[in-house]
């Protein structure tokens, strides 16, 4: 994918001028620094000091480190798995090479490879995932477990070999923030976990080839930071790596200056991204996620050297926890909205280890679970090493005295009912920012699950570059559980990571009284992203008859609809008229559920349909599965309401 003159156009209008000037700065610079490339300084008498406190590893729990070591055996030889993309080449890796296209990325000054050209440089987040050294730190801690040297040996191999082929400004490594950011916070995290290997100061602080890389990095980051309207996710990964390797790495005239620019950064934009309520402005769960780890992270490598941390920035970390704690179903998962890539900031831990489990249990750990919080039972290996830097603190604030349900900055409501009946409803921004990056047009949309299935889904995200009509299915709002009017949706696209009008949501009822006991939860809101009418949703959670029930109206001049219903790919799904049967099984147990859908469209199963892209659930990043999705057409008069009913059998 290559990006026309129109979308630069498109691009520059969501700036302000301060942004252009940035931009414009960072161009110059770019251009200057084609020909000029310092030497790091010398550095003389450098020694890692930010170790583990004795005893951490003994912490691990049993099964983690099970975990662990069987993902350290499969890395040794050479199996892993990115992205949907299977590889057996992880013993020797080329580090410019995409598996899933088999194209390599030209050699070249980094600011002139064409990153966004698949046909030219290949998948690049699967060419950059493995760059991240996320599987180096697990190898590293496999030997802080084991004492087993070939694991450590295996770190050092690879990271000469990527320090040797990855020369400072050349290639597709050295384009992006975040891919150096979390580089760099794996680095540190391998040498902590290393510091037991004979050969650890020899592969760091004693090898001039390690320095220069660590100190180019840190030059870059502080060079280029994420700007403006792209100042979300990446530039908290930029400053926490900054600050990580300012703080573990402290050893060059600039590390001072680095760690408090960074840490000003940091303070700065976990405030920005994060709302009152604890949510992500980006109102992608899977950043919440990242962001979470990041800061954590950040906060620990202060810890351990004693670097002194703002409040401000403990209390975003905490208020994300609590506000994590608040929303995950009864399986500890969370929503499924915006877009979703697998970006993880920190990785220890081997393949099952539940990612939302983990960041609850170092919550309890670093901030003291709630009275209300949901038992966290599963296990990990980076909640006792985080725990034992993190400095534990009281909170100075009043937390949450029961489980919130309706998040009002985020517009993120969640009934809940019997039986595990957990509904997510969207009437919240669209997006951060004025591009809003990572947002799906899904505004008013519901997201149901019975016993942590998805019953009526979000269909995920599944790709960002290289098929843009995969893309612009799965952010469309066809895509999710909402109303479509005329084939169009409630925001405009711009790009595949740009919007240049934004449907603008209003809450305007939330009764969340638990459904569970007796009542009735009710949820209505609306949007006028399509210009000249409303739509207006309302939804009612009924316990005693475990009954959702979803009521649409739009209120403009007669427009035709498309009302979808996207169901979880463990739903077999029986349509007859405007009655669907659904049946499921959950640990062994046969589960079902009639819904029966407006009498005014007319219904149509749908399921794996490429021309257009219609019926399909992605898991993960790269990886998509066909599902059923179920779409009404028909005509909306302004007048009668679409009524939806879900009930949930015995």
């Amino acid at each position: 994918m290559t990006m026309s003159a129109g979308w630069y156009l498109r691009r520059l209008s969501r700036m302000e001028p301060r942004e252009v000037g940035g931009r414009v700065g960072d161009a110059v610079r770019r251009r200057r620094w084609r020909s000029a490339r310092p030497d790091c300084p010398d550095v003389t008498g450098a020694r890692f000091t930010a170790v583990l406190p004795a005893g951490t590893i003994d912490a691990v729990p049993p099964d983690a480190a099970k975990r662990l070591l069987a993902e350290a055996d499969r890395l040794m030889a050479g199996h892993a798995e990115y992205f949907g993309v299977v590889r057996d080449d992880l013993a020797d890796p080329d580090w410019w090479y995409d598996p899933k296209t088999g194209r390599r990325a030209p050699w070249g000054y980094a600011f002139d490879v064409p990153y966004r050209n698949e046909d030219a440089v290949g998948d690049i987040k699967q060419i950059w995932e493995l760059s991240r050294h996320q599987y180096l730190s697990v190898l590293a801690a496999a030997y802080a477990i084991t004492g087993d040297e070939r694991y450590a040996e295996r770190v050092a191999e690879h990271l000469r070999s990527w320090w040797a082929g990855n020369a400072p400004l050349r290639g597709v490594h050295w384009i992006s923030g975040i891919e150096l950011g979390i580089r760099l916070l794996s680095w540190v995290w391998i040498r902590r976990l290393l510091d037991g290997w004979p050969g650890a100061a020899g592969l760091f602080e004693d090898n001039p080839v390690a320095l220069n890389q660590i100190w180019h990095h840190q030059r870059w980051l502080a060079a280029f930071p994420s700007r403006g309207s792209s100042a979300n996710n990446h530039v908290i990964a930029e400053a926490a790596g900054q600050f990580a390797a300012a703080c573990a790495f402290g050893w060059f005239p600039s590390s001072a200056r680095w760690r408090a620019d960074a840490l000003r950064s940091l303070e700065r934009h976990l405030r920005g991204n994060t709302f009152t309520s604890g949510l992500n402005r980006e109102l992608a769960t899977e950043y919440h996620g990242l962001v979470l780890e990041l800061g954590l992270a950040a906060v620990a490598e202060a810890d351990a050297v004693g670097v002194p941390v703002p409040a401000s920035v403990r209390l975003v970390l905490l208020r994300m926890t609590d506000a994590l704690a608040a929303i995950v179903d009864s399986r500890l998962r969370p929503p499924r909205q915006g877009d979703a890539d697998d970006g993880h900031g920190l990785v220890v831990d081997g393949a099952g280890t539940d990612r939302w489990a983990s960041l609850l249990a170092t919550g309890d750990a670093v901030f003291g679970r709630l009275a209300w919080w949901p038992a966290v039972t599963g296990t990990d290996v980076r909640t006792p090493l985080l725990a034992a830097l993190i400095n534990p603190t009281e909170p100075s604030v009043t937390r949450p005295a029961s489980r919130p349900a309706h998040f009002a900055d985020a517009g993120m409501t969640i009934l809940r009912g019997p039986e595990e009946i957990w509904c997510r409803c969207d009437g919240g921004p669209h997006g951060f920012l004025s591009i809003a990056a990572h947002a799906h047009a899904d505004a008013l949309s519901v997201e149901v699950r019975h016993d942590g299935v998805d019953v009526l889904a979000d269909p995920g995200t599944f790709c960002y570059h290289g098929q843009p009509e995969w893309r612009q299915y799965f952010r469309s709002t066809l895509g999710h559980n909402t109303l479509q009017l005329d084939g169009s949706d409630q925001s405009v696209s711009g790009g595949p990571f740009l919007w240049t009008r934004h449907a603008p949501s209003r809450v305007l009822v939330a009764d969340t009284s638990e459904a569970s006991d007796g009542g009735t939860a009710r949820w209505w809101a609306e949007h006028d992203g399509y210009q000249g009418s409303v739509h207006r949703r309302r939804v009612e959670l009924t316990a005693t008859v475990r009954e959702l029930k979803v009521v649409d109206e739009v209120r403009g001049p007669r427009r035709a609809v498309q009302l979808a219903f996207h169901l979880g790919p463990a739903i077999a799904a029986d349509l007859a008229g405007n009655r669907a049967v659904l049946a499921w099984t959950r640990d062994g147990e046969d589960r079902s559920a009639v819904l029966d859908l407006p009498r005014q469209l007319s219904w149509r199963a749908h399921r794996g349909e490429t021309r257009p892209p219609l019926g399909w659930y992605s898991p993960g990043f790269g990886r998509k599965e066909p599902t059923t999705t179920l779409v009404g057409t028909g005509f909306a008069d302004g007048v009668e309401g679409f009524t939806t009913v879900l009930r949930f059998r015995g």
